[in-house]
């Protein structure tokens, strides 16, 4: 192989690489690209002939986009995330790993609550009342008893 050949060299994170190309090895909609990149989520730059080319470092931004939608972190807690994170280059291993950081203390907040959730599901379901007065899960401290008298929530 000629080392001057284009196609004889690594693959390098700088490299440019036409939507549809980055569309399928994501899997993401070429649509879905756009839109991330209205948001601010991802960035590309334009040819003579005004067509998108994505670096390749992208790709893993775009594998993070997937894996928060599937965990059912919403894109404004993606896009909070990224500010941390250069659009112009491809980040640092340690820019990457203070982003992980902050998801993983976010799961576990998110944890901690589902877990605290379902403790009192547990209970309301175990205790039988089906009082909306006095339930801590329906009407917690309470609160639906300052709005005076009547019914305050349609079940």
């Amino acid at each position: 192989m000629n080392p001057q050949d284009p196609a004889a060299r690594e693959p390098e994170p700088e490299d440019l690489l036409p939507v549809g190309e980055v569309s399928a090895r994501t899997g993401v909609a070429v649509s879905a690209l756009h839109y991330y990149e209205s948001l601010g989520l991802i960035a590309s730059s334009r040819t003579t002939g005004n067509q998108r080319r994505y670096p390749r470092h992208m790709i893993r931004r775009i594998a993070l986009i997937v894996v928060a939608k599937r965990l059912g972190i919403p894109l404004t807690d993606v896009a909070d995330v990224f500010t941390a994170l250069p659009l112009d280059r491809m980040p640092t291993r340690h820019e990457w790993q203070r982003v992980s950081n902050t998801w993983k203390r976010a799961l576990e907040q998110r944890r901690a609550s589902i877990e605290s959730l379902e403790r009192e599901l547990t209970g309301c379901i175990g205790c039988g009342c089906l009082s909306m007065k006095a339930c801590r899960l329906l009407n917690p401290n309470d609160e639906l008893a300052g709005g005076g008298p009547g019914a305050h929530r349609i079940t």
